[in-house]
């Protein structure tokens, strides 16, 4: 399977998306339960749906804080592997920090973009020189109103596969 080639499909097609979202989800089994679909992919940007329904609510029937965090995950990590492409890097988030903001009722939607030149600056050229990079990216998440739910900010370790120094598999 060609992931790079399922990606082109789902920038172009609601078929495609149904297939790469398909593909994830067994690729990525822990954000299955709670339905996160990818809705929307461009070269700099990625939007994640949130479903709202009863397992991503909390105790307020609002959406849960983790969900949206995941969600943020997401959509941010994916596009990063997407423009690195995947068998060349490892990502790892090194950390997270969210601020809430206001209680979601209804689906949701976590969009992260990144513009070219801040990639080639912050990533791609101090990857080439270092083979290691720390990329903070800043997640918004709003739902079907607009309102902005949360900020979230990912601090990915980004490495070449010669650098990662634990036993994969």
């Amino acid at each position: 399977m060609n992931i790079e080639k399922l990606i082109q499909s789902a920038k172009k097609s609601s078929w495609g998306r149904m297939k790469l979202n398909f593909i994830l989800q067994r690729f990525i089994p822990f954000n299955r339960p709670h339905g996160l679909k990818v809705i929307h992919i461009a070269d700099n940007e990625v939007k994640v749906k949130i479903p709202y329904w009863r397992i991503n609510q909390n105790h307020l029937k609002g959406i849960h804080a983790c969900c949206l965090a995941t969600a943020a995950e997401y959509s941010s990590g994916f596009l990063l592997l997407y423009k690195l492409g995947m068998k060349n890097y490892r990502i790892i988030m090194e950390s997270m920090e969210v601020s809430y903001k206001y209680q979601g009722k209804t689906n949701a939607f976590a969009t992260f973009t990144i513009d070219d030149e801040d990639f080639n600056t912050n990533v791609l050229q101090p990857l080439k020189s270092e083979g290691v990079v720390y990329k903070k990216c800043t997640i918004e998440v709003r739902d079907t109103n607009n309102n902005l739910l949360c900020i979230a900010t990912t601090n990915w370790q980004i490495k070449t596969w010669d650098q990662v120094k634990t036993n994969v598999g």
